[in-house]
């Protein structure tokens, strides 16, 4: 199994330009936001609790955080979960209400990617890779721990493999 700097680093290499890096802080929680709230019908009301298979998704993707580091499992775990209480509102609420949500937070989310990647001149990383798209919310948690100053050996490990961030120039048009 990769580490959790091997998964970061091959994320970031992807990610140098500060603006695509921004445009994730934005885009990613609402995809994130978004799939759980799409796939949190059908569901049902346990112990006071919305079971869906957003819970499923959520629960598999907080064991691998997990796995990968303690300090960041932790913390997506609790992201999740909080996703998972907006979701549950929402998948509750008028059946317009959650769809409109949902799609509306997916396309907006992946339009704000797509601007991000235009500036850093290459391709979304799930793409080459799909673990990309579960990889895509650490490196937000990561890259906000980062500017943050915490887990500096981690920053210091990926930008050693993945080089520095920078904001790109356009190319002229020949």
């Amino acid at each position: 199994m990769k580490t959790l700097v091997d998964h970061l680093a091959q994320y970031a290499a992807y990610h140098r330009d500060r603006r695509n890096i921004a445009s994730h802080f934005i885009g990613i929680p609402m995809i994130v936001l978004a799939v759980a709230v799409l796939l949190s019908r059908p569901g049902f009301a346990m112990a006071g609790l919305w079971l869906a298979p957003a819970t499923l998704v959520a629960l598999v993707s907080a064991w691998f955080y997990l796995r990968l580091d303690t300090r960041f499992g932790l913390l997506m775990a609790a992201l999740l979960g909080l996703c998972l209480w907006v979701a549950a509102g929402l998948a509750q609420a008028s059946t317009t209400l959650w769809l409109s949500a949902g799609i509306g937070l997916f396309v907006v989310g992946w339009v704000i990617q797509f601007v991000g990647h235009y500036y850093e001149g290459r391709k979304p990383a799930f793409v080459d890779d799909v673990m990309g798209l579960v990889i895509g919310p650490l490196f937000v948690v990561a890259e906000l721990a980062f500017l943050l100053g915490l887990r500096k050996e981690i920053e210091h490990a990926v930008v050693e493999i993945a080089g520095p961030t920078c904001i790109r120039e356009k190319k002229a048009l020949a």
